[in-house]
């Protein structure tokens, strides 16, 4: 019993430090996201707009995938921080693709059409599963 509670007061820290570093991540990521769509999510999701809220949950796993799989395969902090900021970077790249693609998608959701906002969140959680299985190696 005494070598699992050592184990868990020298791990406990470490795994702290990792899941806050992580989560601090994200939390700028979905910040940086809202911030560089056209319109904005929360406003229409207080609104009642199901298209928007679709869209940013979409974002927000989309996002939260590859930092999941950058910090279970992390050997310390820079590793998630680096490899952190190449996946979601390439995130944010396939999210502004994808609105280049389906045309005046930013007036379709602020319309509350929900058809593409599903379209848009599928895209956002295939390119996670892709980068975070890249990631993995």
């Amino acid at each position: 019993m005494d070598a699992v509670l050592n184990s868990l007061m020298s791990g406990l820290p470490i795994l702290l430090l990792h899941a806050a570093v992580t989560l601090a991540m994200l939390a700028a990521a979905v910040t940086l996201y809202v911030r560089i769509t056209p319109y904005d999510e929360i406003a229409l999701i207080r609104g009642g707009n199901l298209a928007a809220a679709v869209s940013l949950s979409g974002a927000i796993v989309g996002l939260g995938l590859p930092l999941a799989f950058t910090l279970a395969g992390s050997v310390n902090v820079w590793d998630i921080v680096v490899w952190g900021l190449v996946v979601l970077a390439m995130q944010l790249l396939a999210y502004k693709a994808t609105d280049l693609v389906l045309r005046d998608l930013p007036r379709r959701i602020v319309d509350g059409e929900v058809g593409p906002a599903l379209v848009l969140a599928a895209v956002k959680l295939a390119v996670a599963a892709v980068n975070a299985a890249a990631v993995a190696g």
